[in-house]
């Protein structure tokens, strides 16, 4: 995707922050733009903002100090992206998230499949065929936004949260899925469970996964589920990705 095929909209968010928005297609050459974007940012100004917050569509960049002077900010913002050039797509990490979909660690898996008239194994199938692409993280630490599911698994939010699903729940919640990394309230439907931790605040970095990478779910036992987590509980385990 060339940068010129890209229309931002810029605006103060607050005191010491700019939003950048697009209405462009969310699709994965949006994605690389907004990486390429974010770079950018992050290159040019350094230590003088805090972060630059991705999500699906937009940038928030929230700066260290207020701005005093926002018209030359957003000019600035503009400048770091007015090129015709293309945009270089990287190669991506694909991490192998082992998921356990066992009645034990998963009980709501029986109750989804017969809502959507299908037996476990094709759920477990449908689930573990696609390469899922992070496009962001949020709204729980570690949390990732993953783009990808089949349709046939698209069902809608429960209407009633539950008051708590488990650390390494994979869930599906409307068109999406995604891995709870810590215990949580939530509203989506657990179909397995992954031994691996997502965010961990004391590490260097706490969250393996970086937006654009891609997820690869792998079946596997309960007792295969086990081993792993007493792994990880010796720090004997780390989470295995190739490049693609």
């Amino acid at each position: 995707m060339k940068r010129s095929e890209v229309e931002f909209q810029y605006k103060r968010y607050s005191e010491q922050a700019i939003l950048i928005q697009t209405l462009s297609k969310v699709d994965e050459n949006l994605l690389e733009t907004l990486l390429f974007y974010k770079k950018s940012i992050e290159k040019y100004y350094d230590k003088l903002i805090v972060e630059v917050i991705l999500s699906y569509n937009s940038l928030l960049i929230y700066y260290v100090s207020t701005i005093e002077d926002v018209y030359g900010e957003i000019l600035t913002l503009k400048s770091l992206f007015s090129d015709d050039g293309e945009i270089q797509v990287m190669k991506k990490r694909l991490w192998k998230v082992p998921v356990c979909y066992s009645n034990s660690l998963a009980p709501e898996l029986s109750l989804f499949a017969a809502k959507k008239s299908m037996n476990i194994e094709e759920i477990i199938s449908l689930h573990t065929a696609p390469v899922y692409t992070t496009h962001f993280i949020g709204f729980l630490p570690g949390f990732l936004y993953l783009d990808g599911l089949n349709e046939k698994l698209i069902t809608p939010r429960k209407s009633t949260p539950s008051p708590k699903l488990k650390k390494g729940s994979v869930a599906i919640g409307g068109n999406q899925t995604g891995i709870y990394p810590c215990d949580s309230p939530g509203g989506w439907h657990v179909i397995g469970c992954t031994p691996l931790g997502f965010f961990d605040v004391n590490i260097e970095k706490p969250c393996f996964v970086s937006p654009g990478d891609k997820i690869k779910f792998v079946s596997i036992k309960e007792n295969e589920y086990n081993d792993i987590r007493l792994s990880i509980s010796k720090l004997d385990y780390t989470p295995k990705f190739d490049l693609i």
